[in-house]
C-alpha cells in the first residue's frame, strides 16, 4: 500500500524514518512550505507533491503530521478520497472537531499516533497491571517533562494551534491512565509559570471510576536538552516503578511466592524498537489486513477530552468533571 506525508516538519522527518526502518516504501511528501517538502523529498528520495489533494491522488494511506489545528480538514478531506489516515495526535482541538473526523472516517481506517502505548516499559506495565500482578490499581504517578521547545516562533507555543502543553504532551499519560485502570470521572489542576516566558509545570490530578487517582506531573521546565519520563504504579497486591533515569528493565515489587524473590528486575524485549517503527508497523498492518487497531480514535477523542478538562481547571482553580 502506497503511504504519503503531509507535514515536512520534526513529526515528518521522525515518521519518514519509521517508515523507511519498517520496510515501507513512501510515494511521497506534501507540506504548506514547498521549499521545506522539496528538501524533505530530496534527503528521502521521495516525490514532493505540489499540493495535498495531488498527495491523495498518489497513495492509499495518508500520513498527517502537521499542526493540530489542521487536522480536521485533512483528515476530512482524506476521508472523502476514500483514503485510510494515520494523524498524529492529540485528534483536534475539540471534542466536536474529533467527533466530526471520526464520522467522517466511517469507509476508511483512522488510526491516532498515541505512541506511547508502544514505548516498550509502558507495554510492558500495561501487561502487569492487566495480568493482575499489583491487584487493584490505588495510586499511579507518571512524569512527563521536556525543555521549553526551542524555537521562540514554534507553533507548540500558540494554543489556538496546538492546544497549548497540557494538550500536545500530557495527553499521552492522560490516555496511559485510562489504558491502565478505566475512565477518568473528574480533574483538578494547577501550574506554575517562569514570569511571562513558556517554561511551565503541571501537576493535574485525576480521579478514576473506579476509585484509584492519578497524579500527573507534565511540564516545559528542564534545560534545554532534558526529556524525564517515569511512572509509579501502585496497587493493593504490588507495585511497577520506571523512570528514564533508570536502566532499561523496570522494577517490580510483588509479594514474595516460594517460587520467586520479592523484587524482581523484569527484563524488557524489544528495546532497540523504535516506538513510532513499532506504532506505524502496527497501523499500517491493521489496515493491511483489516483487523482492530490497539489504539483506537475514540480512544485519542477520550484523551483529548481528560485533557480539555485539565486546561478547564487550570483556568478555573476548580475540579472539573469529565464529560
Amino acid at each position: 500500500m502506497r503511504v504519503g506525508i503531509i507535514g515536512t516538519g520534526t513529526m515528518g522527518e521522525v515518521h519518514a524514518a519509521a517508515w523507511k526502518a519498517i520496510g515501507v516504501e513512501l510515494a511521497g511528501c506534501s507540506s504548506s512550505n514547498s521549499v521545506q517538502a522539496d528538501e524533505f523529498a530530496k534527503r528521502h528520495n521521495i516525490s514532493s507533491f505540489a499540493s495535498y489533494p495531488e498527495l491523495l491522488s498518489n497513495v492509499d494511506i495518508v500520513d498527517i503530521c502537521t499542526p493540530t489545528t489542521s487536522h480536521k480538514p485533512l483528515v476530512l478531506a482524506a476521508a472523502k478520497a476514500g483514503k485510510h489516515v494515520i494523524c498524529e495526535k492529540p485528534i483536534a482541538l475539540t471534542v466536536e472537531d474529533g467527533q466530526a473526523m471520526i464520522d467522517a472516517c466511517e469507509g476508511v481506517r483512522f488510526f491516532i499516533g498515541l505512541v506511547l502505548r508502544f514505548f516498550p516499559h509502558y507495554r510492558s506495565a500495561k501487561q502487569l497491571v492487566t495480568a493482575g500482578r499489583i491487584g487493584k490499581p490505588g495510586v499511579l504517578r507518571l512524569k512527563r517533562v521536556s525543555y521549553v521547545p526551542q524555537n521562540p516562533d514554534a507553533w507548540y507555543f500558540n494554543e489556538a494551534l496546538s492546544g497549548g502543553m497540557v494538550v500536545d504532551l500530557m495527553i499521552h499519560d492522560f490516555d496511559y491512565v485510562r489504558w491502565l485502570a478505566g475512565e477518568v470521572e473528574r480533574v483538578f489542576a494547577l501550574k506554575t509559570q517562569a514570569g511571562s516566558g513558556s517554561a511551565q509545570y503541571v501537576q493535574a490530578v485525576l480521579r478514576l471510576k473506579n476509585g484509584a487517582i492519578a497524579l500527573i506531573e507534565g511540564g516545559w521546565a528542564y534545560p534545554a536538552g532534558v526529556f524525564r519520563t517515569g511512572f509509579d504504579l501502585s496497587g493493593t497486591d504490588g507495585l511497577i516503578e520506571w523512570s528514564s533515569d533508570q536502566p532499561s528493565p523496570l522494577t517490580t515489587f510483588f509479594p514474595p511466592k516460594v517460587e520467586e524473590t520479592a523484587s524482581v528486575g523484569l527484563p524488557i524485549s524489544g528495546l532497540a524498537d523504535d516506538p513510532f517503527a513499532a506504532e506505524l508497523r502496527h497501523a499500517y498492518e491493521c489496515i493491511r489486513s483489516g483487523t482492530p487497531f490497539e489504539v483506537t480514535a475514540e480512544d485519542a477523542l477520550e484523551a483529548l477530552r481528560i485533557s480539555l478538562a485539565v486546561r478547564k481547571s487550570l483556568e478555573t482553580g476548580k475540579p472539573i468533571k469529565v464529560s
